[in-house]
């Protein structure tokens, strides 16, 4: 019996994938497996019995993942899972932008009281007058999977679309429309584009990355959009850019004292994956990352650990190590189950920069001397039976 614990509501959808053979529990004590939204997980104390945790999203900056790798505890996320939901909103926040439709909701609900707000309506519109997207131009940087479909969506509304990313997937490359246009560099998106909307994930890198020289060679009056992570953006130089004219609307799905009511700036709660189909699609897709590790030790996007798959396990045992990426591990494995009399009849090894995770089909079942000689190699954090 596998018991896994939520940190936060899970949509029901996700968790009926787990069958009879799985609990859910109250707390973390025995659990197998974590399930997560945004609960902060830095300062939490994870049982030795945890072996993954799973991420209901693509962000997982609220879960320390080297601390994990460093215990052997694989963390997944759900990439594309919500995409579908923050694209819209993507699109959404760009009519908003070009379009003062929240100026005239709020002047027609201040005015609501008025016999003649029908003529009034009428001379009042134009100064919520605004301008169509269609034939502007939109930078997009970042071309995975949300990235993409606002490419392919703005496509097909007429903009022209330049997408700016080094290191975009084949996947992606291939679900991209011929007409967007592949930027060499950001100065491309900075320069030409009206809109500029950001796809990337949150690292060092990235951190602050539309900064004050950023804005310098961008055009007068552009749009920017971020539905990926405030941080991305310094915000002090926005506003900067916003009261120079520089820019003429952000808008941000990440509300903070900064950004909050600042006009100009437009601040939708967090909203960009809240939405039933995304939610479910998350819980569903981790859900099952979950159970495929636990009974098969198969890895599919994990963000600390290599991906990782030998099918269905129907060997009599078989056994996943994670472990450091470092020389002379498969040999001293290899040679402590040869000691055992075991012999190997798959083996799978596979590196993700300083960590590595190796599975293997036994044609019998491993001693727990053999287990614990496994656990014993320097580099090992854990050994895990698939059952």
């Amino acid at each position: 019996m596998y018991q896994y614990h939520c940190l936060n509501p899970i949509a029901e959808k996700g968790l009926a994938i787990f069958d009879d053979s799985y609990r859910a529990s109250e707390t973390l004590d025995e659990c197998d497996a974590v399930l997560v939204r945004s609960a902060k997980m830095h300062d939490m104390e994870l049982p030795q019995s945890v072996a993954v945790i799973a991420r209901a999203g693509a962000g997982v900056n609220n879960i320390p993942i080297r601390e994990c790798a460093e215990k052997g505890i694989v963390v997944f996320n759900t990439p594309g899972a919500n995409a579908n939901g923050v694209k819209e909103l993507v699109l959404a926040g760009m009519l908003l932008a070009s379009r003062d439709i929240v100026g005239g909701i709020e002047w027609v609900q201040r005015e609501k009281d008025k016999a003649d707000i029908d003529k009034l309506a009428e001379k009042q519109k134009k100064q919520f007058a605004g301008c169509e997207i269609m034939g502007k131009k939109l930078g997009i940087i970042g071309l995975g999977a949300i990235g993409s479909m606002v490419a392919n969506a703005a496509a097909g509304l007429g903009m022209d679309v330049y997408g700016y990313d080094p290191y975009i997937s084949i996947d992606a490359a291939w679900n991209l429309s011929r007409t967007i246009k592949h930027s060499k560099s950001l100065d491309e998106i900075y320069s030409q584009c009206d809109y500029i909307t950001i796809h990337v994930p949150l690292m060092d890198a990235t951190q602050k990355m539309i900064n004050k020289e950023a804005f310098a060679k961008m055009k007068d009056g552009v749009v920017l959009l971020n539905f990926a992570r405030d941080l991305l953006v310094d915000e002090d130089s926005l506003i900067d850019a916003l009261e120079a004219g520089k820019v003429k609307k952000y808008v941000t799905d990440f509300a903070n004292p900064t950004v909050a009511g600042r006009e100009g700036i437009l601040v939708t709660p967090h909203l960009g994956a809240s939405t039933e189909e995304s939610e479910e699609n998350c819980a569903v897709m981790a859900a099952k990352e979950v159970r495929d590790f636990l009974e098969n030790g198969n890895i599919k996007n994990s963000v600390n650990f290599p991906n990782c798959d030998m099918g269905t396990c129907v060997a009599v045992g078989r056994i996943a190590l994670t472990h450091k990426n470092i020389p002379n591990m498969i040999s001293q494995v290899t040679k402590i189950l040869g000691s055992e009399g075991l012999n190997i009849a798959d083996m799978t090894n596979k590196s993700k920069g300083e960590y590595a995770y190796t599975l293997i089909d036994l044609e019998s079942a491993a001693s727990q001397e053999a287990l614990d000689a496994l656990k014993a190699i320097e580099g090992v954090s854990r050994v895990r039976v698939v059952k």
